[in-house]
């Protein structure tokens, strides 16, 4: 039975970014906001290895899996993987623009193949019980005709597609990197707005220079929902605000500190599954983003002679050198959902101490 999903706030998918660690961490900081995969693509579950592409701990729910593909057949097939693997949500991206993406007839550039999206979502429907939503842009190139993304938009909802989420650029597929992309296409809100007025019976999200809550409280008031990207992968303490500013959760936010703690055995089960903490600890960086002592987080996270078989000692280290007064116990917690499965236990400690760090500076 599908779980029922808010889509009222939601962390973007983010290629290379927005791994299973990464969505623990952010996990720790909001209980609600929705969270996304990277793109896979259905090919990659059609002829790679399942379990590495969409392996995910329980803890990280509400998750989606954003899915890349054009051919229906292959996006059915990946679209069950998902349900089997127990995900939320699948996600069809037709907003990438990266030339490497559409050599692979996907992403962007499938906008102008509506019918074909339409297909697509219609065959992932017909195969499960999961919400089956898009992500896209509102056009492409220079067309900025609003007839264009309207069109799109009714086509595809009538392959019972509900939920839209609308990146509010357009995406020019030559000339630019995906990069320029996110910054050089002017942002139009007003055309978001507009898809929510003129097909009320859908669910819009707004994707697409959200960086501030002003910002995203007034986007709330024209659409259904907000998806914000790389502002809360830089400073993920911004989403310590959605529970109870969007959801309505009076349970205390989490300090730095009790996410630092609680992502320690997070860590202690991965390392006995055979991961380097560097794999984990490149998506905290941001932690104390415009915070004393952010520098040196990074500075410490970062370096490859300690994290080099560090162990999540390194992390209460860190905690203890750039907040000293603040208690670096982990509170005792059931381990995640991972911890539970078995696999190779490490056989190296880190012997790293806030001591050794503290006399590094």
């Amino acid at each position: 039975m599908p779980r029922p999903l808010s889509r009222r706030f939601a962390v973007a998918p983010m290629l290379d970014w927005t791994d299973r660690h990464c969505r623990f961490f952010l996990r720790q900081i909001s209980r609600h906001a929705l969270l996304y995969t990277e793109m896979v693509t259905a090919p990659a579950l059609a002829h790679g290895d399942v379990a590495r592409h969409l392996d995910f701990d329980a803890a990280e729910h509400p998750i989606a899996l954003q899915l890349g593909g054009s051919d229906p057949v292959q996006l059915a097939h990946a679209a069950r993987l998902g349900e089997r693997w127990g995900y939320d949500e699948i996600n069809l991206n037709c907003g990438c623009p990266s030339e490497r993406v559409q050599t692979g007839s996907f992403g962007a550039c499938l906008m102008a193949e509506p019918s074909l999206v339409a297909d697509c979502v219609r065959a992932m429907r017909d195969a499960v019980a999961l919400p089956v939503t898009v992500k896209h842009r509102l056009g492409l190139d220079a067309n900025e005709d609003y007839g264009f993304v309207r069109d799109f938009v009714g086509t595809v909802a009538r392959s019972g597609c509900e939920v839209f989420v609308v990146h509010a650029r357009n995406a020019v597929l030559k000339g630019l990197s995906p990069k320029e992309n996110r910054e050089v296409p002017r942002l139009r809100h007003d055309v978001v707005h507009r898809l929510k007025r003129d097909f009320p019976e859908l669910t819009i999200v707004l994707n697409g220079g959200l960086t501030a809550w002003p910002a995203i409280e007034r986007e709330l008031a024209h659409v259904d929902g907000v998806m914000i990207g790389r502002a809360a992968y830089h400073d993920p303490m911004l989403l310590a605000a959605v529970d109870w500013q969007v959801f309505g959760d009076e349970s205390p936010p989490p300090t730095r500190a009790r996410v630092l703690q609680a992502m320690v055995p997070y860590v202690a089960a991965q390392r006995a599954r055979g991961v380097a903490l560097r794999s984990i600890a490149r998506h905290m960086l941001g932690l104390y983003h415009g915070c004393p002592g952010g520098r040196r987080f990074r500075q410490l996270l970062s370096d490859a002679t300690l994290l080099k078989d560090a162990t999540g000692d390194l992390l209460l280290a860190t905690l203890a050198a750039v907040e000293p007064g603040v208690d670096a116990a982990p509170d005792p917690v059931a381990p995640p959902a991972c911890a539970r499965t078995g696999g190779r236990r490490a056989s190296h400690t880190s012997g790293i101490s806030a001591t050794k760090i503290n006399a590094e500076r």
